[in-house]
């Protein structure tokens, strides 16, 4: 499995700041010394040059990041401070997706050990997501006549309004929100569907509500390829998750995404999303969980029918 990855994926926020940059290059080595990944298996991102970025993102924006030149107002509405890295780290994570989602096409399945930073508008960042990386990679894509029809599944905890915001209008793209009805952002975006979980919500309620919405999506979607955001804020004890799904929930959600996307027989490029446990390593020990899951699938056979799909198949 190939997956995008570059140091440069951390940056010092501070000591203080809630969120967890170390998580990047933990799950990297855990997936080394675990096996699920192998150092030739990963793929190093450049930074995103302006022309794919200009596709989604404002160029008035873009000029502001470029230069440092946000207001305080909006560096509160990011969440994050701007500096030069981490300008260079959102480009890189963006192009990181981009790698992940053409890699997916060619193998069946690829991933970002980032991205999923749903939360970015055209105009503006919010919610530590500065460029909406999974958008970039499908304008993309799209640009080059590669694919043109997508399922956007954003099963991180808080809805994914920037990425609705950005394609509520576009019949070629379907994105499915699972999230917390009363978590960020407070003003929800309209997603093709949308699924809101009262605080509170574990395994079966889940699950019960994912599988209907996955099946309902895929059927409809008929898409070339889909872009998975694996947050794992979801699980209880999460710093601003709400949610109360169990580890072993958690397990049986990646077996059922994965499962469900690889017999409607499209390719599937997974991101992150979001993650707040009580440390970076236990974040990057529940992102690892989907790799395990996709390594489980691997071994069911996997292979002989992503091969069907990327040879031409029509997807179901």
């Amino acid at each position: 499995m190939r997956v995008s990855f570059h140091p440069d994926y951390r940056v010092d926020l501070g000591p203080t700041h809630p969120f967890p940059m170390g998580k990047y290059p933990l799950l990297h080595a855990l997936l080394l010394e675990r096996g699920l990944i192998r150092p030739q298996d990963v793929m190093e991102p450049v930074e995103a040059p302006r022309e794919m970025l200009e596709r989604v993102h404002d160029a008035a924006y873009l000029a502001k990041l470029e230069t440092g030149s946000l207001s305080a107002a909006e560096v509160r509405q990011l969440g994050l401070r701007w500096s030069q890295r981490l300008w260079r780290r959102s480009r890189l994570a963006a192009y990181g997706t981009y790698l992940a989602a053409g890699a997916a096409l060619e193998d069946g399945i690829a991933a970002n050990l980032a991205g999923g930073t749903h939360h970015a508008y055209p105009d503006h960042g919010e919610g530590f997501c500065v460029l909406n990386d999974v958008a970039i990679a499908i304008e993309a894509l799209r640009a080059q006549g590669i694919a043109q029809r997508f399922v956007i599944v954003d099963l991180d905890v808080h809805q994914g309004n920037g990425t609705a915001a950005i394609y509520g209008r576009d019949p070629q793209v379907y994105t499915l929100s699972l999230h917390g009805a009363r978590n960020y952002p407070a003003r929800k975006e309209a997603s093709t569907h949308d699924v809101a979980l009262e605080d509170g919500a574990g395994d079966e309620a889940y699950l019960e509500a994912l599988g209907g919405a996955l099946r309902q999506a895929l059927g409809e979607a008929r898409a070339d390829l889909v872009f998975y955001l694996a947050g794992v804020d979801v699980v209880a004890g999460d710093r601003y998750g709400r949610l109360a799904l169990s580890v072993d929930g958690l397990r049986a959600r990646e077996r059922l995404v994965l499962g469900a996307v690889r017999a409607a027989g499209c390719p599937l490029a997974i991101v992150l999303a979001g993650g707040y446990a009580g440390t970076p390593l236990a974040t990057a020990m529940l992102h690892a969980e989907v790799f395990e899951a996709a390594a489980e699938q691997a071994s069911g056979g996997r292979a002989t029918l992503w091969a069907a799909t990327v040879s031409g198949s029509e997807p179901g």
